[in-house]
């Protein structure tokens, strides 16, 4: 497996944005597929984008797009979450995961990697 360590949280007003990072270890970077996960207080954790091994393919929750943006620099080890246009309802403690696969991955069950979480909250 490899080692997954998220950064970038933070609060935020409605309407800003913020960056995620996700700095992977351990393993080579580039044979893995790639997602971040959120989870609000008192609800599941859900699928919110991943992106395959080289960058090529990504999806969103419908949540999402045309908001958020994930990509990755697999010579940085890491993966971005480019979160624009923040809502009061993406306030979750985010998560990014890691699956080797070349594929892109919508479900938390297909992951075997996961980082620590990052804090985001939007105010209103």
């Amino acid at each position: 497996q490899v080692q997954l360590v998220e950064s970038g949280g933070g609060l935020v007003q409605a309407g800003g944005s913020l960056t995620l990072s996700c700095t992977a270890s351990g393993h080579t970077f580039s044979a893995y597929a790639m997602g971040w996960f959120r989870q609000a207080p008192g609800k599941e954790r859900e699928f919110v984008a991943a992106i395959s091994w080289g960058g090529g393919r990504t999806t969103y929750v419908d949540s999402v797009k045309g908001r958020f943006t994930i990509s990755r620099d697999n010579a940085k080890n890491t993966v971005y979450l480019q979160m624009n246009s923040l809502k009061s309802e993406d306030t979750a403690v985010y998560y990014c995961a890691a699956r080797l696969g070349d594929s892109v991955y919508y479900t938390d069950i297909q992951y075997d990697s996961w980082g620590q979480g990052t804090q985001v909250t939007v105010s209103s």
